[in-house]
């Protein structure tokens, strides 16, 4: 890694801890129904406003042994977990795809998912304040990329995976209710969106990665006694945490099967691709 691009993932690293931190503004006030701008952040139970030198993502909560500086009540993990996660996440997107037009779009939507998947983890609720708004700027901005481009047939693709991963999880919420709720009907439909940009097949491996590890985690609960048959447990964590692995891993899987499905694969070495 050359030095102009270590400084570029660090960047968007640093842009990642502060976006983190206002996820965590976002998970904690949209599903009750507040403003994310007003009022500033205060301490939960004795309301004393967070002072900047205590809002300093990761660091504050470390030296604050994580307790509020006034009340000393705990501060939940989430904090500086969904803190440093998108910081992570956000410095391997860089890494992964460059500074490529796309790339905007890629760090909303991974932000959108971070966010409703804590929602769906902690409420078992997948907010439409929350997922359309990200959906809307998702959109937009694969457009602007697809103008700057010129790559219109791509923003087809991503039409058609958006529309179509709703209509498949809309048909299971139809046949089904049990088995998913509406929100994740709409979540299928973002991740289309997010996805189809790379193609529908990462789409497809976001799904069954999403799936697969529902159906592990949920085997494993049961197992260890700590689960029934009925136990609920929140789909769209499963979903959105499959969809960023299709982002930042699923290009070798994607070129592997598309090579085994072509007839005049050679078996060569696939030459590198940025999507």
């Amino acid at each position: 890694m050359t030095t102009m691009s270590f400084i570029f993932v660090v960047i968007f690293g640093l842009l990642g801890l502060a976006v983190g931190s206002f996820l965590n503004v976002a998970v904690s006030r949209v599903p009750a129904g507040l403003s994310v701008v007003r009022p500033r952040s205060a301490c939960p139970r004795c309301a004393t406003p967070i002072a900047a030198r205590d809002n300093i993502p990761v660091v504050s909560w470390l030296l604050l042994g994580r307790r509020c500086r006034a009340c000393r009540v705990a501060i939940p993990a989430r904090y500086p977990l969904m803190e440093a996660l998108t910081a992570l996440l956000f410095a391997a997107e860089a890494l992964r795809f460059g500074w490529s037009e796309a790339l905007p779009a890629v760090l909303v939507f991974t932000a959108g998912l971070l966010a409703l998947a804590a929602c769906d983890a902690e409420r078992f609720l997948l907010p439409r304040r929350l997922l359309y708004p990200t959906l809307g700027l998702t959109a937009a901005l694969l457009l602007t990329a697809a103008a700057a481009t010129g790559q219109w047939h791509r923003l087809g693709v991503t039409a058609a995976c958006g529309a179509g991963g709703f209509a498949v999880f809309f048909a299971l919420h139809w046949m089904r209710p049990a088995w998913l709720g509406f929100g994740d009907v709409r979540l299928a439909g973002l991740l289309g969106t997010g996805l189809g940009w790379l193609g529908p097949w990462y789409l497809v491996l976001a799904l069954l990665a999403g799936s697969a590890t529902g159906l592990l985690v949920g085997i494993a609960l049961m197992a260890a006694g700590r689960a029934t048959r009925r136990t609920r447990l929140p789909f769209g964590l499963f979903l959105a945490a499959g969809a960023i692995a299709a982002l930042l891993v699923g290009a070798p899987v994607v070129h592997w099967y598309e090579s085994m499905s072509d007839p005049y694969a050679t078996g060569a070495p696939l030459t590198p691709v940025r999507d």
